[in-house]
């Protein structure tokens, strides 16, 4: 099979060679060499075919070689690669697939948004498919992984499915629960809109050049009914953002400080109370539902204060 010997080490190595150009650690770039791992993550996509419904963003290219699967199951791909040589090769290994759009430049404006082509892109991509969703499908540059999910669930996009290769301690965080260590403000973040499951995990002899650490290839689907419990998402992401920061800290201290201004430090024990948390409770002890409850009480004591 052609696309098996692309997948192979010695395939790349020649490659890179024939190119000159050699894999960058500066934009995260392992790639991953066993077919059968490339095989199943493109299956836990569970893509309907070209005349179905998915668009998928791919960001991290390299040369090509994922493209190519997921170009025969999408009806649209939109694959963004940073490196101007790896994007040399993957418009190469592209060629002739009208449906695969590929874009030379950084997927993120900053890190807590998209580029804005990143983003017309995929508008263009979903507005030429009927009843379009999107999903995420990428192995992942280890620099920008979280950034890339985690802006992806606060955009309105209509995304479905994110299934990635990230470095294993980031999956743990996004699965955490409550009281453990890798319990935060991204966990509750994802959780509060997705529902998050470990598929595999990858040792470092699956990639070439070999990462220094494990990784694990991770799904994430969306969650519309959590979702639409949050009342405003943009001033949840931030509460999360900021309550967070200080671990170990009393909750009621942590928001007495956090929302002085808009709310007042004497009424924030009430609310408190109000939600069943006593002068003990730490924001690292609750789960995801008391956290999305005390958002929208928040939100709702800052936008409407009596």
């Amino acid at each position: 099979m052609d696309d098996a010997v692309r997948q192979t080490r010695s395939h790349l190595m020649a490659l890179f060679e024939e190119h000159g150009v050699h894999p960058r650690t500066m934009f995260g770039q392992n790639f991953l060499i066993d077919l059968n791992i490339v095989e199943s993550i493109v299956a836990a996509a569970e893509l309907e075919g070209r005349e179905g419904r998915d668009v998928v963003l791919e960001v991290g290219a390299g040369t090509g070689g994922m493209t190519t699967f997921l170009a025969a199951g999408a009806a649209r791909v939109v694959s963004v690669e940073i490196d101007r040589e790896m994007f040399a090769m993957a418009t190469k290994m592209t060629e002739g697939l009208d449906h695969v759009r590929l874009l030379n430049c950084d997927a993120l404006r900053n890190k807590n948004r998209f580029a804005d082509t990143v983003l017309e892109a995929v508008d263009e991509a979903l507005a030429e498919v009927q009843d379009a969703r999107l999903k995420l499908v990428a192995n992942l540059p280890y620099n920008v992984a979280t950034p890339i999910i985690s802006n992806l669930v606060a955009t309105e996009l209509p995304w479905r499915r994110q299934v990635v290769t990230i470095q294993y301690e980031l999956g743990l965080r996004l699965a955490a629960r409550p009281g453990t260590s890798h319990y935060g403000a991204l966990s509750v973040w994802i959780q509060s809109q997705g529902w998050v499951k470990l598929l595999r995990k990858l040792p470092p002899t699956v990639f070439w050049p070999r990462p220094k650490v494990t990784s694990a290839v991770m799904r994430i689907d969306r969650n519309f009914s959590r979702q639409r419990t949050i009342a405003d998402r943009k001033f949840f992401h931030d509460y999360l953002r900021r309550v967070f920061q200080p671990r170990r800290k009393l909750l009621r201290g942590v928001l007495a400080g956090m929302y002085r201004r808009e709310i007042g430090k004497d009424a924030i024990a009430p609310l408190l109370e109000s939600l069943g948390h006593g002068p003990t409770t730490r924001a690292e002890a609750m789960s995801v539902e008391e956290h999305i409850a005390l958002g929208n009480a928040l939100h709702a004591a800052v936008t409407c204060p009596t």
